[in-house]
């Protein structure tokens, strides 16, 4: 077996059993992972730098092909159920076994570099994969040692070997289809088989973050972040993908310190990451010209993304291969971005929802108890490409507004969440980029000028003082005002032209609310459990 690259850890690949591969390429620079991935007809360079690859069958996650296994020293902690699924350790060690006779003869690529920007928190992360545009995204979306002498002397915490030719065998193995990602705390090491979806790397080391941070009393979220001038002005947006994280973090007035996952200890907020993994279907440049630059640049990967055979142009509006088109790239491509991903305090935090029912206002303040039942409800809509089968937006409760990578129970989170608000005076806001006018296929989406001014007049503390109204349902504070916003957009029964269809809608959502609030309510406190919707309205009752 031959190691090859500028920087090959002295800490190898033969404790983990791997020593009949081919070549191994260590931490290899962009124009190297690039040649090779041409090479290898991996992928192809689009006009204006960019590389792109195509995932085939899986454009998205697959939520039902990822467990965890079960093990002595984790399996009290974790949450199981049907989002952190538990398989066995016999079959880890079957899939492992596969794995490791799967990379004889390859050539593999392997990176070593970090989850989490603060030192006191980072973790050493090693991404061992086959493909050479998969070490590029690992690049890309993680944090980069550029200190040689320390990548020679590099040990990883936990690993991930991402083999997407590698396929398993439901029958035996353990698991529910071919592709799987198996995630074993106690031995540090992720399995990805099966799946040429990028986006398995990057969470399966989130959920891992997820798990180790609470335990050392940090909070961690599934948010963007952004700050003013002032390195305390700092704000979170919570959500899931397709509501607006990325978009509305990456503001031209305020610097970037990240997109996706960030970490809130006692000193402070930091991000996980250090790259971005933007949607891009029909990206404009008008509407979101940091990002859109981003898909022109070198060193950027771009998933599934159409580009024409001849000229090799793209074409952002094309969805004929997903709708969850996907752009890779180092947080430093974001001209505002935060180079260091260290700041302090948050003052407010953002919940993002896409509400498909189009019945939540477009701004609210919550209450500190709002804020915890919203933070644990973690309504949205999953929106069409994000997972495997999702072909229209379709309403869904993730918890934590990111139940898919959280491993321990939802209350941990929420309780820590509580804390940190507490301690820092933190105003919480509910923003909805989903529906006005009617429901999905009636009304219209949010115009996202609007919702920017909405998120600027918060941040900025115009609203502090604006007197705000309960919504009758769901008890949300609606502002009276906000400049420059219409005033009956700001209430969304008045958007609507049948007003009793309205009332129908907002129950409807509302019952699904207490519904799913349920699985919760023994855990927490009872003000908590009370802020939820009221269910006092109903279509017969008579309404201005």
């Amino acid at each position: 077996m031959e190691n090859a690259g500028p920087f090959v850890s002295q800490h190898g690949l033969a404790t983990l059993g791997v020593e009949d591969a081919a070549t191994v390429y260590w931490n290899l620079p962009p124009a190297r992972l690039y040649e090779e991935a041409i090479r290898r007809k991996e992928a192809i360079i689009a006009a204006e730098g960019p590389l792109v690859a195509v995932t085939g069958k899986f454009t998205g996650r697959s939520p039902k092909d990822k467990f965890i296994v079960r093990e002595a020293g984790s399996e009290r902690d974790i949450w199981w159920g049907e989002v952190n699924q538990g398989i066995s350790e016999s079959s880890f060690e079957r899939l492992l076994s596969k794995t490791l006779e799967h990379v004889k003869g390859r050539d593999l690529f392997v990176f070593d570099g970090y989850a989490g920007a603060h030192p006191d928190f980072r973790t050493n992360v090693r991404v061992i994969t086959e493909f050479a545009w998969h070490s590029l995204f690992a690049r890309n979306m993680f944090r980069r040692e550029a200190n040689g002498e320390a990548l020679r002397h590099f040990e990883p915490e936990f690993t991930v070997l991402g083999l997407p030719t590698l396929t398993a065998d439901p029958g035996t193995d353990g698991t529910h289809s071919a592709a799987f990602i198996v995630v074993n705390l106690s031995r540090r090491l992720v399995l990805i088989g099966g799946t040429r979806y990028a986006g398995e790397i990057k969470k399966s080391i989130f959920s891992i973050m997820n798990y180790l941070l609470p335990k050392r009393g940090v909070l961690s979220m599934h948010c963007s972040a952004n700050r003013g001038a002032d390195a305390d002005d700092v704000a979170l947006f919570f959500g899931l993908s397709g509501t607006g994280k990325t978009t509305l973090s990456a503001d031209s007035g305020r610097f970037l310190i990240g997109d996706d996952e960030h970490g809130w200890s006692d000193k402070g907020i930091f991000n996980i990451e250090g790259g971005c993994y933007a949607k891009v279907i029909r990206l404009s440049e008008e509407g979101e010209p940091e990002i859109y630059a981003t898909t022109r640049r070198f060193g950027t990967v771009l998933e599934n993304v159409v580009t024409d055979p001849e000229t090799r142009t793209l074409d952002l509006d094309d969805d004929r291969l997903t709708e969850n088109t996907r752009s890779s790239y180092p947080l430093e491509q974001i001209p505002n971005a935060d180079s260091d991903s260290v700041a302090g305090h948050p003052q407010n935090i953002i919940f993002l929802t896409y509400d498909a029912f189009g019945v939540l206002p477009p701004i609210s303040r919550l209450t500190r108890e709002q804020a915890l039942y919203h933070f644990l409800s973690g309504y949205t809509a999953k929106v069409a490409g994000t997972e495997r089968g999702v072909k229209e937006p379709t309403a869904t409760f993730s918890t934590c507004f990111g139940a898919p990578f959280m491993p321990l129970h939802p209350n941990v989170y929420a309780e820590l969440l509580g804390q940190k608000i507490d301690r820092h005076g933190v105003k919480v806001w509910l923003i909805n980029t989903g529906f006005t006018g009617g429901p999905f296929g009636v009304g219209h989406r949010m115009s996202l000028d609007l919702t920017r001014r909405m998120v600027s007049a918060a941040l900025a503390g115009e609203l502090d003082d604006v007197p705000t109204e309960a919504d009758p349902i769901f008890g949300l504070g609606i502002p009276d005002r906000v400049e420059d916003v219409p005033a009956g957009v700001l209430r969304p029964r008045t958007t609507w032209g049948d007003r009793d269809a309205f009332d129908r809608k907002a129950t409807e959502l509302a019952e699904m609310f207490v519904h799913n609030f349920k699985q919760f309510e023994d855990g927490v406190r009872p003000e908590v459990a009370a802020a939820g919707p009221a269910l006092v309205a109903s279509p017969s009752t008579p309404r201005p």
